[in-house]
């Protein structure tokens, strides 16, 4: 667990969240970018697990999609080198 989960866990703990759905949740986000996303979004005010769920939901997505994003960017670059040198 990253020192950003460990705060995230905390955080969740204090706002009243279960302890074993704090536990799964801060499993999930196991990086600094997702647990930072989800200290944010339960840094304001106390939401239902299901809205907490769903916003883990979301978050893995996004950092889905941008490693995807950036994979795609890669082989492009991988790719135009290639053509160039076929062209040189």
């Amino acid at each position: 667990m990253s020192e950003k989960s460990k705060l995230l866990y905390e955080l969740m703990l204090r706002k009243g969240y279960p302890e074993e759905f704090s536990r799964l949740i801060c499993a999930e986000m196991n990086t600094d970018f997702t647990a930072e996303r989800m200290i944010s979004y339960i840094g304001g005010e106390k939401h239902r697990l299901e809205d907490v769920a769903d916003e883990m939901v979301a978050i893995k997505d996004l950092r889905d999609r941008l490693i995807n994003k950036h994979i795609s960017e890669h082989a492009q670059v991988s790719i135009n080198k290639l053509y160039r040198e076929i062209n040189e």
